[in-house]
C-alpha cells in the first residue's frame, strides 16, 4: 500500500515485529530487529534462526525516540545491532527480566512492567500511557523454555483527539488475552505478531494465521495491522494463512497489509 497523509501520525512498518509509531509529539520504536538477510538471530537454549528479509531502516535512520516497546527479549526482537547502535537514553518498557537484562548492557532508563502495569509518557500537549498485558509465549507447562513476554496497549492523547493502539507480542492464543477486551474496549488498532513459530519438535509458541483472526474477532480492533509472519525460518504460518482465516471470519476488510518500508496513516 501507498502512505497516507495524516494529520496525527502513522505506523512505519521495519520488518519482523519492528515498527515505528508516531503520534502527533511521541514517537515509539517496537522490538528492534535490525539484522540483514542471512544473518543469525539467537533464540536462546541454543536455538538459531536465519533471517529471510531485510529491514527497511537501520538504527542510523531512526527520528528521535521517545520510547522503545519491547514484548520480550530475543534476538529476532532485539538484536546484537539494536544492542549496540540504539541509543543508550532511549527508555525501553518489556518485561521486569528484560529490563534487568538491558541496564546490564547500559540501557539505564529500562522499565520492567507487570501485567496491568503502565508507565507514561509526554511531550508538548501529547501524552501517551504504555500499559504491558497479558502474553504467553510458551505453552502452559514449559514456562522455562522461553522468557517472559508481554503485550502492550499504547494510549495516546492530546486536545480533542485519542488513539489506541494493542501491540499482542509474542503470544500464544489463551483465555487470559479476553480480559484485554474488558479492561481495553475500543481498540484502534492491533498490531498482531503472527508466523506460527515452530521450534524444533514441532512446538509452536507464537499465534498461527487462525489463532490471529480468533483473537481479533474476540477483540474486534477497528484495524488489524500484522507483522513477524516471513522474516524467519522458524516462522511456519504466513500472511496468506491469516488474511484466508480473516476472510472466513468475516473479517478480511478490517486488515490492512503494510509492505516494509511503508506506513499506515493514523
Amino acid at each position: 500500500m501507498a502512505e497516507h497523509a495524516s494529520t496525527n501520525g502513522s505506523v512505519r512498518f521495519i520488518g519482523t515485529a519492528t515498527t515505528l509509531i508516531t503520534w502527533r509529539d511521541l514517537t515509539v520504536l517496537t522490538d528492534p530487529n535490525f539484522l540483514h538477510r542471512g544473518q543469525y538471530a539467537y533464540l536462546g537454549k541454543g536455538l538459531v534462526s536465519r533471517r529471510r528479509t531485510e529491514p527497511a531502516l537501520a538504527p542510523e535512520d531512526l527520528p528521535h525516540l521517545d520510547a522503545v516497546v519491547l514484548s520480550h527479549l530475543h534476538g529476532d526482537h532485539f538484536d546484537r545491532i539494536a544492542r549496540h547502535r540504539l541509543h543508550r537514553e532511549v527508555p525501553v518498557l518489556t518485561t521486569p527480566k528484560a529490563a534487568t537484562r538491558l541496564h546490564q548492557w547500559g540501557f539505564s532508563r529500562s522499565v520492567g512492567l507487570r501485567t496491568w502495569r503502565h508507565h507514561t509518557l509526554a511531550a508538548a500537549d501529547t501524552t501517551l500511557r504504555v500499559t504491558a498485558v497479558p502474553g504467553r509465549h510458551a505453552p502452559r507447562g514449559l514456562p522455562w523454555l522461553l522468557p517472559p513476554v508481554m503485550g502492550t496497549v499504547l494510549d495516546f492523547s492530546a486536545p480533542g483527539a485519542a488513539l489506541r493502539v494493542y501491540v499482542t507480542g509474542d503470544t500464544l492464543l489463551f483465555p487470559g488475552l479476553a480480559e484485554i477486551r474488558d479492561r481495553f474496549p475500543g481498540i484502534d488498532l492491533m498490531v498482531v505478531h503472527l508466523g506460527g513459530t515452530t521450534l524444533p519438535g514441532g512446538l509452536v509458541v507464537t499465534m498461527d494465521g487462525r489463532a490471529g483472526a480468533r483473537l481479533a474477532d474476540l477483540l474486534r480492533p477497528g484495524r488489524v495491522l500484522p507483522v513477524h509472519y516471513d522474516d524467519y525460518t522458524v516462522f511456519r504460518s504466513g500472511l496468506a494463512d491469516f488474511l484466508a482465516a480473516m476472510r472466513e471470519r468475516g473479517l478480511g476488510a478490517d486488515v490492512t497489509v503494510v509492505a516494509p518500508g511503508e506506513s499506515l496513516a493514523l
